[in-house]
């Protein structure tokens, strides 16, 4: 089973004819409604691909927390993990230009506040992988602090740290890399986290005790290493609508490759196809009809 550790968020998706820069107006041309979270998107990616699932997160006592509960359950996602408490729950509101490009505020509600004692062990013991995304922490660090515990113990991590947990610095997030499987950063990420350029990063992270690194560079495809190999992978072509949870799309691609037992070339490949075809829609899981088994036929 592959388990989601993350943020939980109903994704309010304005369509906007600009992003707003300080001073600035615009106006929206259209708004829709959709389940998300960086870790809970990428989930629902593998469940929509056939892979067992489950996820550790919490919702509040309202209609938001019901929809996300009921998506993850149209898509047989184990629900065990998920924390019921009383509050908000976390509401992304994301603002989408004509060119598909993105500007995010989050709410984080309750998501902030899960304790390791809420935690379902059984969930985490019978899973070969959890994977891991960043929490706001506006609200306190209880999740963040708990994602720690779960990584000296999991048997098998994947990381994807977002800005939120760069931010925080390499001394905060040291117990979780040193501990982690697959590091999945972009770019920016990476080398804001180490301060070196991407490749000189990734061989860092590695020292650190990370297995394998896949950095996304977005419109060229990604780059990954195991400290011993090293990939550059081609993009496949795509005319983007809305670039929500492309970074998500791709870690459900790496990780399903991973499942499957492929190389390390491969899992990357599967990794850009899965996001390229996200992108192309609207929604940060609208993965219906993706095949990522099809990757190999270079579109």
């Amino acid at each position: 089973m592959i388990v989601g550790f993350g943020a939980l968020n109903l994704d309010e998706i304005f369509k906007v004819d600009k992003i707003p820069g300080k001073d600035e107006e615009g106006y929206v041309i259209d708004v829709e409604m959709h389940p998300g979270g960086s870790s809970a998107n990428t989930i629902a990616g593998l469940a929509t691909f056939g892979l067992k699932t489950g996820f550790i997160g919490k919702v509040g006592n309202d209609r938001e927390g019901e929809i996300l509960l009921e998506d993850f359950k149209r898509r047989g996602v184990d629900l065990s993990g998920i924390i019921k408490a009383k509050g908000r729950s976390g509401k992304a509101m994301i603002f989408v230009d004509k060119e598909g490009e993105r500007a995010i505020l989050v709410d984080p509600g309750v998501n902030d506040t899960i304790e390791f004692e809420e935690i379902d062990m059984r969930l985490v013991e019978s899973s070969e992988l959890i994977h891991m995304t960043s929490f706001i922490c506006k609200n306190g660090l209880s999740s963040f602090e708990s994602q720690k515990k779960i990584a000296r113990i999991a048997e098998c991590i994947s990381f994807d740290p977002g800005l939120p947990y760069v931010e925080r610095g390499i001394d905060d997030l040291k117990t979780i890399l040193e501990n982690t499987t697959i590091f999945l950063p972009n770019r920016r990420e990476m080398e804001a986290l180490f301060g070196e350029d991407y490749k000189t990063a990734c061989q860092i992270a590695i020292d650190m005790g990370v297995e394998i690194v896949a950095v996304k560079l977005g419109g060229s495809g990604c780059y990954v290493t195991d400290g011993k190999r090293e990939y550059f992978v081609k993009p496949f072509y795509a005319k983007a609508v809305d670039t929500t949870g492309a970074g998500d799309a791709f870690n459900a691609g790496f990780i399903y490759g991973w499942h499957k037992k492929k190389g390390l070339e491969e899992c990357g490949r599967i990794g850009n196809f899965v996001a390229s075809r996200l992108i192309g829609r609207v929604g940060a899981r609208s993965y219906q009809g993706i095949d990522p088994e099809r990757a190999g036929k270079r579109a």
